[in-house]
């Protein structure tokens, strides 16, 4: 009798403890989807209230931005004349306490010179959960080579010259 109830009381705390990191990925995809969304909209604002005050960013080219410097260049960071499309796929996201990574891929398609290039750079998120939010404390980006995109299947998603499709 015991055992049968210790059993009970383990499987009922293994599906709770699942519901609740469900709850917390999800919440982080809303999270994630906001954070792409001020991107394309230089929304500003928005965006400072999800990044840490002790936020960094870490460029493709491994330049360390700090957050005055990251939220200034966000103001114009999206130019939908420059970038016609822009999408993010591949979304994986790991909480481990109090502290989650969001990965993701973009694609994205920008006019040069009248020529469009197209190509997919992959980020890292941190985000740690203070106070019961979660914030993020470090981007880093990365180039991905064509052998390694994520399909289509994959997006979340897109962007056409800076509305969402």
């Amino acid at each position: 009798m015991l055992l049968a109830s210790l059993a009970t009381l383990t499987s009922f705390a293994w599906k709770s403890l699942e519901s609740s990191m469900e709850d917390e990925v999800a919440q982080l995809k809303l999270i994630n989807a906001r954070f792409i969304h001020n991107f394309v909209t230089n929304d500003v604002a928005s965006h400072e209230k999800i990044i840490h005050p002790q936020f960094v960013h870490i460029s493709s080219s491994g330049r360390w931005i700090d957050r005055v410097q990251y939220l200034d260049d966000w103001k114009t960071g999206f130019d939908p004349n420059v970038i016609v499309y822009w999408d993010y796929r591949n979304e994986k996201i790991t909480v481990i306490g109090t502290t989650a990574l969001v990965r993701s891929v973009n694609k994205y398609t920008i006019v040069n010179d009248g020529k469009e290039i197209t190509a997919m750079s992959q980020y890292t998120d941190t985000y740690v959960k203070e106070n019961g939010m979660w914030r993020c404390i470090q981007a880093q980006i990365t180039n991905v080579a064509p052998e390694n995109y994520p399909g289509d299947e994959t997006i979340v998603k897109k962007y056409v010259r800076g509305v969402m499709q």
